[in-house]
């Protein structure tokens, strides 16, 4: 009877069994000699005493040690000691499937699919070597922390003695993934592995195994002769068939290969996740990125139809006179798709121009406006100056030939009396004025009281 402590091989310790099966126990164990964790499987006694069977185990043994796959786990070493035989393997840190779904009852579609992807990459690789699994169930596939799957006991349940065990728990778990010509005695072949793992995917869809029953052989003609109940309601169209499909009686009508399954699991997963990141908009979730963006729009095309500003704003002002000398009426000016409607249609087609923004006048008019009030502004000025010069020179003229009627100009001057005689701009009550007469140009003074 093993137990925590002992040692198989001089090499392997058995610290903690960590599983049971129809084959034996799994034991997590220390290698000594290279100081790091395996998981050791020790084989029932009873095994041993089968014709062939250790050789057959040893050489399937060294066939899963060429497997290279990352889904695959790998074998480092098989041997006997104490009537036990044993295979050591890998340590895989992670709880097996059958513990989730106890736990969790169901997994999303989703969630399926991709284990179903890994899985069926997994049996592809050993396929190619030859292996059969034969034994494809939820207890077999171990789930890392990080999402990732591992597959493990490939090959092993080749014995007849197998199938013969009664023990609780063992032929029952094997009898529920059973293919159907596995149960009816025929050699089992890769695409007995398409079936148990479509076995597994509908318990994970369902939370439940397709078929029920009080012993495994019932449970095993429930494979061969009914068909499995419904997948519930909420399961996507195209799950549902990936897996009727990978559950078809007929090997010949399921997927033809792992890799096709895989394949076709990896797409569903791939359009399950793009459908939830895209679907919400259309759902009208309230929590959708796309909602609020559609809400926004209507109140930005709306807003500046009061405003004078952002019709200004809209099209250029030195294109709209060039449209109005035009005989036909002028094309729509290119605007932005949200300022489209700010401004009423009627608006840009109004010949009056009622709807015009209150915009300065074009530059030419100005400019042609205001050099002609300078030019006639400077012609005026010359003429003013060139008749006061032709007056003034006449008036000179009569005037120094001696001719009475002509105006002489008379000089005033006037200012403040002061005691000495001087002018001064200072307030006074007295003025003096300084007068030339026209006749004689004789000069007056005149004084007098200053008057406001």
């Amino acid at each position: 009877m093993l137990s925590p402590g002992v040692q198989l091989g001089n090499r392997y310790r058995l610290d903690e069994r960590i599983a049971s099966g129809g084959m034996g126990d799994v034991w997590r164990g220390t290698d000594q000699v290279l100081g790091r964790t395996v998981a050791v499987k020790s084989l029932l006694p009873a095994l041993l005493d089968e014709p062939g069977f250790a050789e057959r185990f040893r050489g399937e043994a060294r066939t899963m040690a060429t497997i290279n796959h990352p889904g695959v786990v790998d074998v480092y070493d098989f041997g006997s000691d104490q009537q036990i035989a044993f295979l050591v393997m890998e340590y895989v840190e992670g709880d097996a499937l059958s513990s989730t779904l106890s736990r969790v009852g169901r997994l999303t579609p989703a969630r399926t699919m991709a284990l179903l992807a890994q899985a069926a990459d997994a049996l592809h690789a050993a396929h190619e070597k030859g292996i059969v699994h034969r034994d494809v169930k939820p207890g077999n596939l171990l789930v890392r922390p990080n999402g990732t799957l591992v597959l493990t006991d490939f090959g092993i349940a080749r014995s007849d003695l197998v199938g013969q065990l009664t023990a609780a728990g063992s032929v029952l778990g094997t009898a529920s993934y059973i293919s159907p010509e596995q149960a009816t005695g025929a050699v089992a072949t890769p695409a007995s592995d398409v079936y148990a793992l479509g076995v597994v995917a509908y318990q994970c869809l369902a939370g439940r195994r397709p078929f029920e029953g009080d012993n495994p052989l019932e449970i095993a003609m429930k494979h061969v002769r009914e068909t499995p109940r419904p997948l519930p309601a909420d399961i996507p169209p195209q799950v549902r068939a990936i897996v009727e499909r990978a559950l078809a009686k007929d090997p010949a009508a399921r997927w033809p290969s792992a890799a096709a399954l895989a394949s076709v699991a990896r797409q569903a997963k791939l359009a399950l996740s793009q459908q939830a990141r895209g679907g919400r908009p259309i759902s009208g979730v309230p929590a959708s990125p796309a909602a609020p963006a559609a809400r926004a729009q209507v109140p930005t095309a709306t807003r500046p139809q009061p405003h004078p500003p952002a019709v200004a704003a809209r099209p250029p002002v030195a294109a709209r006179p060039a449209a109005v000398a035009q005989p036909a009426p002028p094309p729509r000016p290119p605007v932005a798709p949200r300022g489209a409607a700010a401004v009423p249609p009627p608006r840009q087609h109004n010949p009056l121009g009622y709807a015009r923004p209150p915009v300065a006048p074009p530059p030419p008019a100005p400019r042609r406006s205001t050099a002609g009030r300078w030019v006639a502004a400077i012609v005026v000025a010359v003429l003013v100056v060139l008749c006061s010069g032709v007056i003034s020179y006449y008036y000179r003229k009569n005037a120094a030939a001696g001719d009475p009627g002509a105006l002489v100009p008379v000089s005033v001057t006037s200012g403040a009396v002061r005691a000495h005689g001087g002018d001064y701009a200072v307030p006074t009550s007295y003025r003096r004025g300084v007068r030339l007469q026209p006749a004689a140009g004789e000069t007056t003074t005149s004084e007098g009281r200053e008057t406001r």
